[in-house]
């Protein structure tokens, strides 16, 4: 099982430099970071765990940004986002990103996407809230046809462009439906999330895999119903605290990587919950 992380890097924590050349010496799979362009003082979304929200939330970097510092210092370490927040981009421009990304870093991007949460922040981007998950697959299938290997135009409900000349495209071939990077979707179990996973993506980032027992088995009937390659769907538990018994579950219901959650802090401290994690890593041969 791969032993993957991630972090909310902040203007306070340590460097993406710094975390990504540790991470490639301690054996770790990959780095994902998440996304919050700006957090809204005026806001009346609750955080989804409860309580305040996090200091780090309205400083998080550009994961863009981070990564392709942290790909320009190692050369194995995935590259991950989680989450790219779809709606707020415009998609000609993520397009362009995520395959140069993927491209310089010689195909290690992994873009894990959502819907968000935060209703206030979505709004400022002009997204409206009720048809978010529509136009995420709209901008996602637009995105598909730059990352096409001829030019391809597409007309959607969103948005729409001309059949076009856009390099670099990313490293990996398209995979039945599926062009682009390492594509999985965030969210909780439900039918329409698990829809749009089998229509555009490799896989499921389930937030702290809990009911993964459940929610598999309907997954990979959706997924077996839409004629997607059998064996080829890809879950991966994201922002987990790992523990020997629970990586044991994930392992017997077929889970490849797990995404370990770090605290957001400076270097010592990262360090330290590192050295807490690596015996996993060591365990699994990550």
């Amino acid at each position: 099982m791969r032993i993957a992380v991630t972090i909310f890097l902040t203007d306070e924590t340590i460097t993406p430099v710094r975390l990504a050349r540790e991470l490639e010496q301690r054996g770790f799979a990959g780095l994902y970071l998440p996304e919050h362009t700006h957090i809204p003082v005026d806001r009346t979304t609750p955080y989804p765990a409860g309580g305040e929200l996090p200091r780090e939330y309205g400083r998080t970097l550009d994961p863009f940004v981070a990564l392709g510092q942290a790909a320009a210092v190692t050369e194995r370490l995935g590259l991950g986002t989680g989450i790219t927040l779809v709606a707020q981009h415009d998609p000609i421009d993520l397009a362009k990103q995520a395959a140069t990304l993927d491209h310089l870093s010689g195909g290690r991007l992994t873009l894990g996407l959502g819907y968000g949460w935060n209703v206030e922040e979505a709004a400022d981007h002009g997204v409206e809230w009720r048809t978010r998950r529509e136009l995420v697959r709209d901008r996602m299938a637009l995105m598909r046809a730059l990352w096409s290997e001829e030019p391809t135009a597409y007309e959607g409900e969103f948005g729409s462009v001309r059949a076009s000349l856009a390099y670099p495209k990313p490293v990996r071939k398209p995979r039945g439906p599926v062009a682009g990077p390492r594509t999985l979707v965030g969210g909780a179990a439900g039918p329409k999330l698990f829809a749009h996973i089998c229509e555009y993506a490799d896989g499921w980032l389930p937030i702290g895999g809990r009911g993964l027992t459940e929610a598999l088995p309907v997954l990979r009937a959706a997924w077996a119903d839409a004629g997607r390659e059998p064996g080829a769907l890809q879950v991966v538990p994201y922002a987990v605290r790992p523990s020997a018994g629970k990586l044991a579950h994930f392992a017997e219901l077929g889970v490849e990587e797990v995404v370990v959650q770090l605290p957001p802090e400076g270097e010592a401290g990262v360090l330290r919950a590192l050295d807490e994690v690596q015996p996993f890593v060591v365990a699994e041969g990550a």
